[in-house]
């Protein structure tokens, strides 16, 4: 079928949605398979509106839940197809199992998951409990902290997830509502270009190729299940060359520059924070103004990539600071957040030893401003000066009520 033309403007107005969606129309997805869900609905309403208008040829399959969506994708995956799905929260839960299956079997799938708090209570904004439940499925994880990134994470996940040495899904996350539906100034490759930096689709070890039988999902138990894994987890982490080498690529295409790990006044910081989403541009702001108006040398630090994590990048952005608060927005269910659990790992064994704390916060969409990020570096200030936390070792922010904080920090650290 010869496909309609989109004439785009240098410079679109997109929430992150919208944003999704072009990127998965100038991909040539051959199949979307999806159940629509909130916040991440327009994603897949604006591909079917351009199937519907013959701006792409490829199938669209509407199933009857989240599970059939994943399931459809790993089939037409694994008969040799480009696949793509959307989801949020519940839908990403009722999928969680076939995620498993489509690492497992190495099948490129691209998962735009537009992150929401996970029920119950019911709750439609953002927070990243559904980011954290991809974290052991085998996927790589993305992340994007705006509408512009957005699309230049989703369309950079296709090559990253094709890759010969890679053949492994990959997740575009944003946060739900404040950058899926908000909407920014967005500048786009062109169709042709676009579809050039993605480059075809290259068929490994397809079920339709009938000159080459295989098997896919087969039962391995103890015999080969443990040495199926290990390879599918070194291929997992040696990713992260290949998604270097993308951005690399992507930069020189577009000028845009992302990394492994996002930072932000870290040149000369005392005191950091780290998060995931758009709060990492809350803080820019926060420190600008705090560093102007009292002179405190704070810093931010954000996992552009959640899986493989960024272990060693992580720990060189953090060792010259006194104070650390790793910001976890999702609930933590009996622990430590899953952030803290990370930085805490990536610095465990370097000479950096500075306090870390875990802060609580954003659940269920609740805003995080800049006057709260502030009174936040103050604190870690406070105990960057005292050697000390200020307090135990977890902590709730911005919940209304009695305070809630958990863990007591045993001795001074140094």
């Amino acid at each position: 079928m010869n496909k309609r033309v989109m004439e785009l403007k240098k410079v679109e107005v997109w929430d992150g949605n919208m944003a999704n969606s072009q990127a998965l129309r100038q991909a040539d997805v051959d199949v979307i398979a999806a159940y629509p869900i909130t916040p991440s609905t327009a994603t897949v309403e604006n591909y079917c509106m351009f199937h519907a208008n013959g701006y792409v040829d490829g199938e669209v399959i509407m199933t009857e839940s989240e599970h059939a969506a994943m399931s459809a994708c790993v089939g037409a995956g694994a008969a040799g197809g480009r696949v793509a799905t959307a989801t949020s929260s519940q839908g990403l839960a009722l999928m969680i199992e076939v995620l498993y299956q489509a690492s497992g079997m190495r099948i490129p799938v691209v998962l735009c998951l537009v992150n929401r708090a996970l029920a119950a209570p019911l709750n439609v904004n953002g927070d990243h409990s559904d980011l954290y439940l991809t974290r052991d499925s085998g996927w790589i994880s993305i992340d994007a902290f705006n509408p512009q990134e957005a699309y230049d994470m989703t369309l950079m996940s296709f090559k990253i997830s094709e890759h010969p040495s890679v053949r492994l899904p990959v997740i575009s996350n944003q946060d739900g509502f404040m950058t899926s539906h908000t909407a920014q100034n967005v500048t786009p490759l062109e169709d042709k270009v676009a579809c050039d930096f993605v480059g075809p689709y290259l068929q490994v070890n397809a079920l339709l190729n009938f000159d080459k039988p295989v098997t896919h999902g087969v039962q391995t138990e103890q015999d080969w299940h443990f040495e199926h894994k290990a390879k599918q987890h070194a291929a997992l982490m040696n990713s992260k060359k290949v998604i270097l080498e993308t951005f690399a690529q992507f930069k020189e295409l577009t000028g845009r520059e992302y990394k492994l790990v996002e930072t932000y006044g870290m040149e000369d910081a005392d005191v950091a924070i780290v998060c995931l989403g758009s709060t990492f541009e809350t803080a820019m702001l926060a420190i600008d103004q705090i560093r102007e108006s009292e002179g405190i040398k704070v810093g931010v630090v954000a996992p552009r990539v959640f899986r493989p994590f960024p272990l060693e990048e992580v720990a060189e952005a953090l060792q010259n600071v006194k104070s650390v608060a790793c910001m976890d927005r999702s609930a933590p269910g009996g622990t430590v957040g899953a952030l803290y659990n990370e930085v805490s790992g990536a610095l465990i064994n370097t000479p950096a030893r500075p306090t870390v704390s875990n802060l609580i916060y954003g659940l269920g969409g609740r805003d995080m401003t800049v006057a709260s990020l502030k009174n936040i570096f103050r604190t870690l200030d406070k105990e960057a000066k005292e050697n000390k936390l200020a307090g135990k070792i977890q902590r709730f922010v911005g919940v209304r009520g009695p305070e809630l904080s958990f863990y007591e920090a045993q001795g001074v650290q140094k």
